[in-house]
């Protein structure tokens, strides 16, 4: 902060984020690499893999929004 006004902010690499709604993963797709939209608590869309559910908290990458993996309890 300068006279009062931001100059810049710094964003940690990643944010630990709850998933509020997703649809569920369909039984026997488990080809690599197979993705579904999950609403977090904030409101952001990630793509995460199919075992992800609704209420687990994953680890967000800041600076695109992907999915990094699920954070450590």
């Amino acid at each position: 902060i300068a006279d009062g006004t931001v100059v810049s902010i710094e964003l940690p690499l990643t944010m630990v984020m709850t998933i509020a709604e997703s649809s569920e993963g369909v039984k026997g797709d488990s080809a690599n690499n197979v993705y579904k939209p999950a609403t977090m608590d904030t409101g952001l869309v990630v793509q995460v893999p199919l075992f992800i559910n609704v209420g687990e908290r994953i680890t967000v990458k800041t600076e695109d929004g992907s999915y990094q993996g699920r954070a450590n309890s």
